[in-house]
């Protein structure tokens, strides 16, 4: 959790671009979380991915809402471990990028549903491009693409490719867990989990059901936003990136002590 809070930490410093209607920028370093979640292979691994964003930045940085993180709650967490269920061969790297790939795009995918049918129920206003209509559609289409090559490939799958393989059988004994061995030339179809795909079909009429809520106001929700950013400036930033990575610091000396 620690290590998934100090990559949204991180990545909320790097500056976004603006082409036309789209915001480009890096969404996440998504190699950090997925890799841990096939590694350790649990619900609760890829739970601890939102978990991270919703301690280390959400909260440290004064900026959480109750209802508006459920989306990632539920979507992240659901479609990486659906993911990490299909990786059956730890040394097939095609493989590997391949789960990459999915575990990124179904949650893009589904969330982009989401930003859609916001915009359908009326619960939130549309911003129009002159002279495109229906742009909601096309932008949440242009910005799923562009969020599968930043994110999904050049942060993902091209650095994930290169740190399993080197983590894989030294990290889980520190956490008293025996590696993945999988099965040798193992399909990706022998993972697939009907649990955990009714866990990604409930997760997704959930997190919409959230995400309208929080829009148009209704029912009860917790806000934490005492705007430490405007307080401090925009250095306080460096508060969350030094607690994830003191906490991860902790956790693994810990883990190194107990298995020495």
């Amino acid at each position: 959790m620690s290590l998934s809070g100090l990559q949204y930490a991180v990545t909320e410093v790097i500056p976004e671009f603006d082409v036309g209607p789209l915001e480009v920028g890096v969404g996440d370093f998504i190699f950090i979380p997925i890799v841990l979640v096939l590694l350790f292979r649990t619900f609760w691994a890829a739970l601890a991915v939102p978990m991270g964003e919703v301690v280390f930045e959400d909260i440290l940085l004064g900026d959480f809402n109750g209802l508006g993180v459920m989306e990632d709650l539920l979507l992240v967490s659901t479609c990486f471990f659906f993911a990490a269920l299909l990786f059956r061969d730890p040394d097939n790297r095609v493989q590997l990028a391949l789960v990459v790939l999915i575990a990124e795009g179904l949650n893009e995918f589904l969330a982009m549903f989401v930003d859609i049918g916001k915009f359908y129920i009326g619960v939130e206003e549309l911003e129009a491009v002159p002279g495109l209509p229906e742009s909601i559609i096309v932008l949440e289409g242009v910005d799923f693409v562009v969020q599968m090559v930043v994110t999904g490939i050049i942060f993902g799958v091209i650095p994930a490719l290169y740190l399993y393989p080197k983590l894989h059988g030294k990290i889980e004994p520190l956490m008293g867990m025996d590696p993945y061995r999988g099965t040798p030339g193992g399909s990706m179809l022998e993972g697939v989990s009907p649990k955990a795909a009714l866990l990604v079909l409930v997760a997704f009429p959930l997190a919409f059901a959230f995400e309208a809520a929080e829009e148009a106001g209704y029912g009860l929700n917790v806000v934490w936003e005492p705007e430490f950013m405007d307080v401090y400036g925009e250095n306080f930033i460096l508060v969350p990136i030094a607690v994830a990575a003191l906490v991860a610091l902790a956790v693994w000396g810990i883990a190194k002590r107990r298995t020495a």
